[in-house]
């Protein structure tokens, strides 16, 4: 009797760590974890703060944030909702997705030479255009021979 309870004993223990080997995190897991905190972490920096530095945040809890980044800490940021202003700190590691809605100074000025650039051609298109001053009359005029 005491050796089946011992086999079912062990037999327990063993299922029972073959269970939280599974539930637990891959050592894979935790890299790819740590290299997208990290990711998550540059990609703030690169947006900055303040109330142009617009994000849309999800958690890996499907929590979902919406609004502007005031605060860029070592380890989180924190996000201030859009509409009501009410702030929510949020750790790099609980970060699944994000987007970021603001522009860089040279997006800023590529646009800004583009938009420049169309009115330059537009006008050079325009004054081109307006100059002839002779419309043909839809008559033929003969100078040297006779018309047909």
């Amino acid at each position: 009797m005491k050796k089946i309870l011992s086999l079912a004993l062990v037999a327990l223990m063993i299922h029972a760590a073959s269970f939280t080997l599974l539930a637990g995190e891959t050592r894979k897991e935790r890299m790819k974890r740590a290299m997208l905190a990290a990711e998550v972490k540059t990609g703030i920096a690169a947006i900055g703060t303040g109330k142009s530095a617009r994000v849309r945040v999800l958690l890996t809890d499907k929590t979902r944030y919406h609004g502007y980044v005031t605060e860029i800490g070592e380890d989180h940021f924190v996000v201030a909702d859009a509409k009501t202003g009410v702030t929510s700190p949020i750790a790099y590691a609980e970060v699944a997705g994000i987007k970021g809605n603001n522009l860089s100074t040279g997006a800023k000025i590529g646009i800004g030479v583009a938009v420049a650039a169309a009115v330059v051609i537009i006008a050079a298109i325009i004054a081109s255009s307006g100059g002839d001053d002779q419309k043909p009359s839809g008559q033929i005029i003969c100078v040297t021979t006779p018309c047909p």
